[in-house]
């Protein structure tokens, strides 16, 4: 398990630097797609609910540092939804393309709901998506569309991210 999360954690690692100094400074996009949570949810479905949170803390935890968010607003939201990912572990065939999408999709969903439940109690320090702004539905759009194309990006890395790796056929 330590040799996983060590390489989950230098792979979240590589793509939150990516994902805040390359993908952030790119004018051209409304908003940044949020590859950390794909990954997050990768692991998370492949590998538990311990697996998802830890890994949804550490990168959040990244993300915290790197932002100009509240601290622990990123690592909340990564855990909790690195969690409820955990619980479909090894039950969602993940080899298709509907199903991440989906996940892809309701993950973006929950953490907009997420925001708007903790801006309810912190309404000075965080700013909820407009759920029908530009930016928000590019979010959703890229995030959905991407979702596939890192997971089987990471299941190049399988032998080294997963608890129990299993070979399909």
């Amino acid at each position: 398990m330590l040799k996983s999360f060590s390489v989950a954690t230098l792979i979240l690692l590589c793509f939150v630097v990516f994902e805040t100094a390359i993908l952030s400074n790119m004018l051209f996009l409304p908003s940044v797609p949020d590859l950390i949570l794909i990954i997050s949810l990768y692991l998370s479905v492949h590998n538990g609910k311990i697996f998802g949170v830890s890994s949804g803390f550490v990168s959040g935890l990244f993300l915290d540092f790197l932002s100009v968010s509240p601290f622990g607003l990123h690592s909340l939201l990564r855990t909790v939804i690195g969690y409820l990912a955990g619980i479909f572990n090894k039950t969602l065939n993940m080899q298709g393309i509907f199903l991440p999408v989906l996940i892809g999709f309701s993950a973006t969903i929950f953490k907009t709901l997420l925001i708007f439940i903790i801006s309810v109690f912190f309404p000075d320090s965080v700013v909820p998506y407009s759920l029908l702004s530009r930016s928000f539905l590019f979010e959703l759009a890229a995030n959905s569309i991407l979702t596939p194309f890192v997971f089987k990006f990471l299941d190049i890395f399988s032998n080294m991210l997963l608890l129990n790796p299993e070979k399909v056929s």
